[in-house]
Order: structure tokens, then sequence, then C-alpha cells
């Protein structure tokens, strides 16, 4: 190779070529330092732990601290309802004299006064339709309340509806009243 560069008269190539050649046998002289040692590896001591204090319970007459620090005396319950709704018992003539002003149109009329204008038979149950006298219509069933007198609707059948009225009179017993609407008759 070197012969070749001669030739080609590349002496700036042949000149690299001898200089990487003398880098090379300089590296690997024996004049080396050789490598460190491993060090000697470093002992650690531990100090020893120190001496730890006593606990101190509260048998010895140290004031606890506070369970509950917060006082909700004076918060709302989340609990409670916005509205109080007071219960009064309900057979006190008080009672029965709200009931009556809060009721239904078909509870503020007698019984007497209602017109009995049609009867619907039916498999499973019966049903009745009256009107009060300002011509208002309703459609009765077995077990509903009608009239002043609280008149429980006992049975509807073909020939008109009976109701049953329980009420106090003056003297204070109780009456009961069987009263029947029949349809009118035609002309």
């Amino acid at each position: 190779m070197i012969k070749k560069l001669i030739k080609n008269n590349n002496i700036s190539s042949l000149f690299a070529v001898v200089l990487a050649y003398a880098l090379l046998f300089a590296a690997c002289s024996k004049d080396q330092t050789p490598a460190p040692a491993p060090s000697k590896p470093v002992k650690v001591t531990v100090a020893p732990p120190k001496p730890v204090q006593k606990q101190v319970t509260s048998a010895h007459g140290l004031p606890s601290p506070p369970v509950n620090q917060f006082d909700f005396s004076n918060k709302k319950d989340p609990f409670k309802p916005f509205v109080a709704v007071k219960l009064e018992p309900k057979n006190t003539p008080e009672s029965i004299k709200k009931a009556r002003l809060n009721s239904l149109p078909i509870h503020s009329f007698d019984v007497s006064q209602f017109k009995l204008i049609g009867i619907i038979t039916g498999d499973r149950e019966n049903k009745a339709m009256v009107t009060d006298p300002g011509g208002k219509g309703y459609v009765l069933k077995v077990g509903m309340l009608i009239g002043k007198n609280d008149g429980r609707i006992v049975s509807i059948s073909s020939s008109g509806v009976d109701i049953l009225e329980q009420f106090r009179d003056d003297s204070g017993r109780v009456r009961k009243e069987n009263v029947k609407l029949t349809l009118p008759r035609k002309q």
C-alpha cells in the first residue's frame, strides 16, 4: 500500500498513513501506568439509638383534650321538614268543622239534594252518576263518601244507590240513616 502511494506521488496521503502508524505504536508502549487498584470499602459506624422518653398517660391527672369542639346547638337540623304539620284528633268538633271547610263540593250538599242520572253495571263493579243542585256531575263507586253527614255508599244496583249516613244528633247519640237514590221514572 505504501508502494502504491509512492508511485502515485501522493505524499500527503503517505504522510497521513505514517502518522497513524506512529500514533498506534505509541499508544501500545509498555510504559503505561497500571490501572488504579480498587479502594478498600469504608466501614460505616452507626451511632447507638438515643433513649426514648417514657410516655405519659392521662391516669396521672393530665386534662384530656375535648372530644367535640363544635357547638351545634344554634344550627338547624337538616333532617327536619320545613313545614311542621299539626295534627288534631279526628273526632273533635273543631277538626270536623275544618274538614268541612276544606272538603270537596260533593260533601257540601245534603244527600237528598243529589239527582241520580245514570247507573253503569259492569263485570267488576257498578258505578253511578249523580248531579248536585248546581248541575255538576260526579261518578260514584261503592265505599265513597257523599253529603254533609259523610254518607258512605253501601251498594249500587240497577234499581238505585244505597247510602248509609252516620251522624250525631243534637243529644249526642249516633244515628244511622239509610238513604236510597233512584233513577227518575220516564214519562
